[in-house]
C-alpha cells in the first residue's frame, strides 16, 4: 500500500508552506516511492487564492479519514475559525491520520486542541502562542511525536515532508529525493519515540 498523504489547501495558504511538502512528495513518486499525495479543500473541489495571490485549482475533496498523512500549511488564519475543519482534524486523527502542521499551520492544529500538552513548534513568531494554549513547545526544526507531527518556519515544510518519508518509506527514498531536489536537510527532527 502506498504511503497516502493529503494536504489541505484554503483561501490565505501560504505558498511554499504547500510547494515544498507538494515538491518533496512529487519527487518521491517520480522515482518510484509507494507515495500518493493529493491537494485537497476542506469543502469541496475548487479555486484557492493563496496567501500572495496564486491561485491554484484544488481537484479534490478532503475526507478526514481518507489519508495516512495530512498537512496542514500554514498562511492565513481562515481555518483556525472554521469549527467544522476544527472538528474534522480531530475526527481524522482519531482514525488513525498522522496529522502534520507546517509553520503557522500548526496554530489551526492548536485551535482543535491537538497539540494540548504535546511536543511541537511551529514558526518562531507564534511559539510564545503555541506556548500559551497549551503545546509543549520544543526548539527544534520538525517535532514527531507519533500522530502529530509539526515544522517550524515557512520552509519548514520540504524538511518536514522528507522526515516523514524518511519516517513511512525509508532513509534511501528519503535521500534518493533530496539528492534530486539537491537540498540538505537543515535543523534538528526531535523524536518523543
Amino acid at each position: 500500500m502506498p504511503l497516502r498523504v493529503q494536504i489541505l489547501m484554503y483561501d490565505g495558504v501560504e505558498e511554499q508552506d504547500f510547494v515544498g511538502p507538494r515538491d518533496v512528495l512529487g519527487h518521491a513518486e517520480r522515482v518510484g516511492g509507494p507515495v500518493q499525495t493529493a491537494l485537497v479543500r476542506p469543502s469541496a473541489p475548487g479555486k484557492v487564492t493563496c496567501f500572495f495571490g496564486t491561485e491554484v485549482m484544488v481537484p479534490a475533496v478532503w475526507e478526514p479519514a481518507d489519508s495516512d498523512v495530512l498537512i496542514v500549511p500554514g498562511g492565513g488564519d481562515q481555518l483556525i475559525h472554521d469549527s467544522e475543519v476544527l472538528q474534522s482534524l480531530v475526527r481524522a486523527q482519531e482514525a488513525g491520520v498522522t496529522v502534520a502542521g507546517v509553520c503557522t499551520g500548526v496554530m489551526v492544529l492548536s485551535a482543535a486542541g491537538l497539540t494540548r500538552g504535546r511536543p511541537c513548534t511551529t514558526h518562531h513568531l507564534a511559539k510564545a502562542e503555541l506556548a500559551a494554549q497549551g503545546g509543549t513547545v520544543v526548539d527544534a526544526r520538525v517535532v514527531d511525536d507519533g500522530n502529530l507531527v509539526t515544522a517550524g518556519g515557512v520552509t519548514s515544510g520540504i524538511d518536514l515532508a522528507l522526515w516523514l518519508i524518511t519516517r513511512e518509506c525509508g532513509a534511501s527514498l528519503a535521500s534518493s529525493v533530496a539528492s534530486v531536489m539537491e537540498f540538505e536537510q537543515r535543523g534538528v527532527v526531535w523524536r518523543s519515540t
